[in-house]
């Protein structure tokens, strides 16, 4: 074979020259390739602030657990539909758990496993385990059984089908986490002055861990008086929740919006009412909230008519629409009220309290120093009365009313004047009590079903609609999503087989 040695001169000099520009290219290739203005590490609070946020309840929190509370009723089937048929319709029962395991278990459970080993970040970590087991409480509340123990490792330990662990083990990890992570709070340490929360203030984070092992312990009073009463006294000798500065809220703005208000300022404007029960106990007991809450389009005949010029917040103008009808029926509930059409219903004022601005309480006062009145009727608590307690909570109550919006605010003298009229009653403490817990938790839904199922008030006649699928009077717990039945059945079913049913009907471990 004859061979071209001039070619393959030229040929091996450019592959040698090609060799030595890509040895020359290797040095500092991995420098090259890095973005020198991108971030390679986040401050761990930032992480847990996107969690703090994202506590704030999503809009099917109106269509189902303020629903089954007869707060909030919509007539309209289709995206609205829930509560007000009593049907489990799975778009809207799914969205708690969504929320709270996507935007934030995911980042406490990061934050938590972040500064563990971080001794300066100690308060840091803390808060964290408060917010996650908050969050877990509302979680298994809603749901039963729930993933807790492995819950947040599909990040970190690849662990993409978390068992669920049954509610009574869920509530003893709240319970115990609860307990140490408060306790640890250590305000000679680091202060996280970033938190969105408190900025944070570890006097006022020890509030909110009480507050909330409080509830825990009174959840337990179906179930185990005795754990329940340790429990209560543990978190009321800790430090609880005395004042409205001690709340803990999300704050709204214009970046972050609530996303209740934001529905009720959008698609569903004309479409979700304030409910008969809920409008007619603070009409008979001459509440001055009502003034603060409602809004009505008088003889509005369309959403059309829904206009500034046909408003009212006079409290003896507010009509709720009643429970148990559709679009269709709801015509002759119309008549029978001399109303114009259903858009003549009072609604609650999106200018006011539902505004895309407003904050979202998660833990007041008010209601902490309700469960105390409670605590103090059974006699767990001395040293305060029952009445003390109670009086304060329906207080701060309406004070909590000047937070919304300034025009929300409800004047001292007519708190006064209520509170005379409306002296507490020794023996109808219980109810009395938890009815007052329904009115502070509006707009809190998840709690608002919680406590109603735990106490039984307030005195609540059955949803009346004709096509409900439930067996029983009341929903007891939302159903599971149908991304979690067809992904992690393995471990679906087996919550099933130990729990109950996959239905609107079965109730939780401690409403029993």
């Amino acid at each position: 074979m004859k061979i071209n040695y001039k070619h393959f001169h030229k040929t091996a000099i450019s592959s040698l020259l090609l060799c030595f520009l890509m040895s020359g290219c290797d040095k500092g290739f991995d420098e090259l390739n890095v973005n020198k203005t991108a971030a390679t590490f986040i401050n761990p609070v930032f992480t847990l602030n996107n969690a703090t946020i994202n506590a704030s309840f999503p809009t099917g929190t109106v269509l189902y657990e303020m629903g089954i509370v007869q707060q909030m009723v919509s007539p309209n089937s289709g995206v609205l539909a829930g509560a007000n048929f009593n049907q489990d319709i799975r778009d809207n029962t799914q969205q708690n758990w969504q929320r709270y395991y996507r935007s934030v278990i995911r980042n406490t459970y990061d934050v938590i496993a972040t500064t563990k080993n971080l001794p300066a970040r100690s308060n840091l970590y803390n808060m964290a385990r408060i917010l996650q087991s908050y969050s877990f409480m509302v979680l298994t509340d809603t749901y039963g059984d729930i993933p807790y123990s492995e819950a947040g490792k599909g990040y970190t330990d690849q662990l993409i089908f978390p068992k669920y662990d049954a509610q009574q083990t869920v509530y003893a990890g709240i319970i115990k986490e609860l307990t140490e992570a408060t306790a640890a709070l250590d305000a000679s340490k680091i202060i996280e002055t970033a938190d969105v929360l408190y900025g944070g203030n570890v006097g006022l984070w020890k509030k909110f861990g009480n507050s909330v092992l409080l509830r825990a312990g009174m959840r337990l009073t179906k179930i185990d008086l005795t754990q329940a009463q340790s429990i209560v006294q543990k978190a009321f000798q800790a430090g609880i929740m005395e004042v409205n500065s001690d709340n803990a809220y999300i704050k709204h703005d214009a970046n972050y919006l609530n996303a209740i208000g934001q529905t009720l300022n959008s698609t569903e404007s004309s479409n979700i009412y304030l409910g008969a029960p809920f409008v007619m106990y603070l009409k008979q007991i001459n509440d001055p909230r009502l003034k603060s809450i409602a809004l009505r389009y008088v003889d509005a005949k369309s959403g059309n008519d829904q206009t500034a010029a046909r408003a009212t917040t006079d409290p003896t103008q507010q009509i709720g629409m009643p429970f148990g009808f559709d679009n269709g029926s709801i015509v002759m509930e119309v008549a029978k009220s001399k109303l114009a059409s259903f858009y003549d219903y009072s609604q609650l004022d999106r200018t006011r309290m539902a505004k895309t601005t407003s904050p979202m309480f998660l833990v007041t006062a008010a209601q902490t120093q309700l469960l105390l009145a409670e605590a103090t009727q059974r006699g767990w608590i001395s040293g305060t009365t029952a009445e003390t307690f109670f009086n304060r909570g329906v207080k701060l109550h309406m004070e909590q009313m000047a937070l919304y919006d300034v025009n929300s605010a409800v004047p001292a003298t007519a708190i006064d004047t209520y509170q005379k009229a409306n002296p507490f009653v020794v023996a109808n403490a219980l109810e009395q009590i938890n009815t007052q817990y329904w009115v502070a938790s509006f707009l809190n839904g998840p709690e608002a079903f919680a406590n109603f199922r735990r106490s039984g008030f307030p005195n609540l006649a059955p949803n009346p609609f004709s096509g409900k699928s439930i067996k029983g009077s009341f929903i007891k717990r939302l159903t599971y999503p149908n991304s979690e039945i067809s992904v992690n059945s393995v471990n679906v079913k087996e919550a099933i087989t130990r729990m109950g049913a996959d239905d609107l009907d079965t109730k939780v471990w401690w409403d029993k």
